[in-house]
């Protein structure tokens, strides 16, 4: 405890002496005293102030502090003041906001300006998700981008094909066939069109009698130029050109004649 012993001051009344850590000055006699004797009363001021009259002139209370808040009446023996407005207050007003501080500002909503963009990308993006005819090549590929995160949680296909290799479709079925109208699917980059083709009708259990000659065909085609898209192609080549295919983007799949190289009415397939 030797730390302690320059602190606080003991108290004047010589009956007292009193180690007060939170000694109290008189304003009369200017001697220090503790809780118990700061009253004039208590330690029988020698200073203490009278008129001619007897009538006390000035008190030697310890000095107080008003808070200036206008429905309180509380007093603190320390001043207290607000850094804001330079007011004094008491213990319950001293926060800006308990006194309603004229420098107060108001505190901006988090991500207020985050919240907005992505109502207005929400907006934006009301097609649900569908590549349309038109749509700009950059526009086309971000969506896709967006579609793909998502697209890769659920996505079914060859669980051998290295992660590298896949190239994921949000296949559009042929109309009247599944109970889905769309699915999800895989497919190597180094595969062909024509076993792109294979694969979806293996997963989804539909009639493929593409080695027949006068049975209707099942082709792919674009989703944007409705052109069916050439069963020896590899995939690989049709993710770059003028008009390319997006992995995360649609397909649609259709039994056509043979011979069939648009679709019509493309657009009522998205």
């Amino acid at each position: 405890m030797a730390e302690l012993v320059h602190v606080g001051k003991h108290c004047t009344v010589t009956t007292c002496k009193q180690l007060d850590f939170l000694p109290i000055v008189c304003n009369g006699c200017s001697q220090i005293f503790c809780k118990d004797h700061y009253s004039v009363d208590a330690h029988n001021c020698s200073q203490e102030n009278f008129s001619k009259d007897g009538c006390t002139i000035t008190s030697t209370d310890p000095t107080s502090y008003e808070c200036t808040h206008p429905d309180c009446t509380n007093r603190e023996l320390i001043p207290i003041l607000c850094e804001h407005c330079n007011k004094h207050f008491c213990l319950s007003h001293r926060h800006q906001q308990e006194h309603s501080c004229v420098m107060l500002k108001e505190k901006e909503v988090p991500m207020a300006k985050t919240a907005e963009l992505v109502k207005q990308i929400t907006a934006s993006h009301q097609a649900k998700g569908n590549v349309k005819k038109g749509i700009g090549k950059k526009s086309a590929k971000t969506a896709a981008k967006v579609a793909l995160m998502k697209m890769k949680m659920h996505a079914v296909g060859d669980k051998g094909i290295p992660q590298v290799e896949r190239i994921y479709f949000s296949v559009v079925l042929p109309r009247g066939c599944c109970s889905e109208k769309n699915k999800a699917i895989f497919f190597s980059s180094n595969w062909s069109i024509g076993r792109c083709v294979d694969k979806v009708a293996e997963v989804m259990r539909l009639k493929n009698d593409n080695n027949i000659a006068n049975a209707k065909k099942l082709r792919l085609f674009h989703p944007d130029t409705g052109e069916s898209l050439a069963m020896d192609a590899k995939l690989a080549s049709l993710l770059s050109g003028d008009v390319p295919l997006y992995s995360g983007g649609f397909v649609i799949l259709e039994y056509v004649d043979n011979g069939c190289v648009v679709l019509d009415n493309v657009q009522d397939y998205l």
